[in-house]
């Protein structure tokens, strides 16, 4: 079932939103000193690309330093990311078929507006690291 949800999200919106996290962390590694954005923003974009069977769950081991770091990601570039998640989420609840990859484009929006500090892990692992 996790393949089939993937590859309809795959067609009607992963690929596009990956598209704009991979944008974001070529655009992030250019500049030398956002480099660990450019690092997240390419690890969300997998995320983004195929999201159904994995998760996000916080790292406690995360400082001060994500905090600060999350703040100017979502000055800079995690604004662009989540509209570009509530344009595309509202236009797949529009039909039936596609409400359940909108909510799938809503849950993601606190990812691409926070992505420092957390892991993307299966769902399947009972104890994931957290």
């Amino acid at each position: 079932m996790k393949l089939i949800l993937n590859v309809l999200w795959l067609v009607l919106s992963g690929f596009w939103l990956a598209i704009g996290y991979v944008v974001a962390g070529i655009v992030c590694c250019i500049l030398i000193i956002t480099i660990p954005f450019g690092i997240a923003s390419f690890r969300i974009a997998g995320y983004a690309l195929w999201p159904f069977g994995r998760t996000t769950v916080q790292r406690h081991d995360s400082g001060v330093g994500s905090a600060i770091g999350n703040v100017i990601w979502i000055i800079f570039a995690g604004w662009w990311l989540a509209l570009g998640h509530i344009v595309t989420g509202i236009a797949l609840c529009v039909t039936i078929i596609g409400i359940p990859f909108g909510i799938a484009n809503f849950k993601m929006i606190p990812i691409s507006l926070m992505p420092l500090g957390r892991d993307i892990v299966l769902t399947d692992e009972p104890f994931a690291p957290r």
